[in-house]
């Protein structure tokens, strides 16, 4: 099992705490990749989003790519996936960009497709909002430009939304043939799309029986296709304590979001932007990517066996969220990762 973590480029996770000590400052997350690669953390999942949708759209949030830049540099073991939305990026652009990243990190770039939630995030910064199928079969086009001129120079495309004329980007990605790609969304759209094109699969959480449908469902369509296994991956939040009643009294304080704070009107903006298989509560969005649904909360014991249930089905590695960050992961690897 390989152990990940969402960097914290929100400022936090908890939509019903205003500072959770863990400014999204570059002095916080350099910080945090450095010592969580010395703990045993071997992957970080860095969001993009131009405004914040955990605390709200006036709070401050990272910029994604810059900082995963910056991040190459200073750390030398971490996978670093960069979450990327083709309605944002023009293909041969980002292309171009990640080589680089892929170079200066010597080879430890990889991508999550989204292909983006946000109807008002998109407005305000002058972007194209289609809907849910038309952003998919954008996100084709983009994987597809995207693909080939990391493999080959004096490429030409031209799609409905893309268009290069004998392309040349040099140097190439480290990475051979390229860059992994993940990707996530429970749709027909977005299932075929990812089993298709994508290297990995990453889950919004869910206990082991449904992410174990949800597995045996893309390797299905990835053996039709002729295509390698997939790495799959599912988000969580985690909580570890000592006791059963620590563990309630933390939940109690993290999940108490209430109608009308910073991130409600976001929660409902992600609802109808979405496909999900099943209904989100506001409980579930009270931290980010429905992490608690995981079931990573508990005593060492009772997390180390619900990893256990996760390891039986195929999972191959959690992005974790907490809060604290550094503070969490700490505990998380005393006792867990060891």
């Amino acid at each position: 099992m390989r152990y990940g973590y969402w960097l914290p480029v929100f400022g936090g996770w908890l939509r019903n705490v205003e500072d959770e000590q863990m400014q999204p400052s570059w002095d916080y997350v350099k910080r945090l990749a450095i010592r969580s690669e010395e703990i045993g953390f071997d992957l970080a999942l860095i969001a993009e989003l131009n405004l914040n949708d955990i605390k709200g759209e006036h709070a401050p949030s990272l910029d994604a790519w810059s900082t995963a830049a910056a991040l190459a540099a200073v750390t030398s073991k971490q996978e670093l996936m960069v979450a990327v939305r083709p309605t944002f990026h023009n293909p041969a652009l980002l292309a171009k960009q990640a080589a680089n990243i892929d170079h200066i990190s010597g080879g430890r770039l990889s991508l999550n497709l989204v292909s983006s939630w946000w109807k008002d995030e998109a407005e305000k910064y002058g972007v194209n909002f289609e809907q849910h199928d038309d952003r998919y079969a954008r996100s084709a086009e983009w994987l597809e430009v995207l693909d080939n001129v990391w493999k080959k120079d004096n490429y030409t495309f031209e799609g409905k939304f893309y268009k290069v004329k004998d392309n040349i980007l040099q140097p190439k990605p480290i990475s051979s043939p390229r860059p992994p790609i993940y990707a996530g969304g429970e749709s027909e759209a977005a299932k075929d799309l990812i089993s298709s094109t994508c290297d990995g699969y990453v889950m919004h959480g869910d206990s082991p029986e449904l992410i174990a449908r949800r597995i045996a469902d893309l390797s299905e369509r990835r053996d039709k296709k002729g295509l390698p296994p997939m790495q799959f991956g599912v988000a969580a939040y985690s909580i570890i304590r000592n006791s059963n009643a620590e563990v309630k009294k933390e939940l109690d304080r993290i999940t108490n979001v209430q109608e009308g704070s910073s991130g409600y009107k976001n929660y409902q903006q992600w609802i109808s932007g979405t496909q999900l298989e099943q209904q989100v509560s506001l409980y579930d969005y009270s931290v980010s990517n429905r992490g608690l649904r995981t079931g990573l909360v508990g005593t060492p014991a009772q997390v180390q066996e619900e990893i256990g249930e996760f390891e039986k089905i195929g999972v191959n590695f959690f992005l974790l969220q907490c809060s604290p960050q550094l503070e969490e992961m700490e505990r998380f690897a005393d006792t867990i990762i060891q």
